[in-house]
């Protein structure tokens, strides 16, 4: 899994460097040719979002997520171990109360309550699907994000991380 969503982090920098290239056009067509876009903001919103989104998960795959380690460093390697085990499922189940929330947007982001398929969109006047593909998204990742942490614990349990 870590190297699918290493690979899937080049995506989200693209992301990211699309973002700054469309903020970059949307000034100079609006300052130099009185020509502004309408999708130019709505768009990097979402592209900036999808990448922060992303980012959680990207981290915890890497290991490289931030730590307090004021108590931490005190521990012995074998408690470090342990608590590396409890902090992972605590967090798995964490991931997991997130995605049961983000299920329940989901469903007001796609469904209409007579059961048909509508994507929310912005109401801008552009008007994209953005926010329910947003929704969809942060779904995909907290559900990553359980099986990931699943995945550090079982790591952690054999002795895999030192850290």
């Amino acid at each position: 899994m870590g190297r699918i969503v290493d690979l899937a982090g080049y995506v989200f920098a693209a992301g990211i460097v699309l973002a700054a290239a469309i903020l970059l056009l949307e000034v100079f067509l609006r300052y130099f040719f009185n020509r502004p876009t309408i999708w130019a903001h709505e768009t990097t919103v979402f592209l900036c979002g999808a990448a922060f989104v992303f980012g959680g998960l990207y981290c915890t795959c890497k290991n490289s997520h931030i730590r307090v380690v004021l108590l931490y460093d005190l521990l012995s390697s074998g408690a470090r171990r342990v608590a590396n085990v409890v902090i992972s499922l605590a967090s798995a189940v964490a991931a997991a109360f997130f995605a049961y929330a983000a299920w329940h947007m989901v469903e007001r982001a796609v469904w209409t309550p007579s059961g048909d398929i509508r994507l929310e969109t912005t109401g801008s006047a552009w008007s994209p699907p953005t926010p329910a593909l947003i929704k969809i998204f942060v779904l995909v990742v907290m559900v990553l994000l359980v099986v990931q942490f699943l995945i550090l614990a079982v790591n952690y349990a054999r002795g895999r991380y030192d850290r």
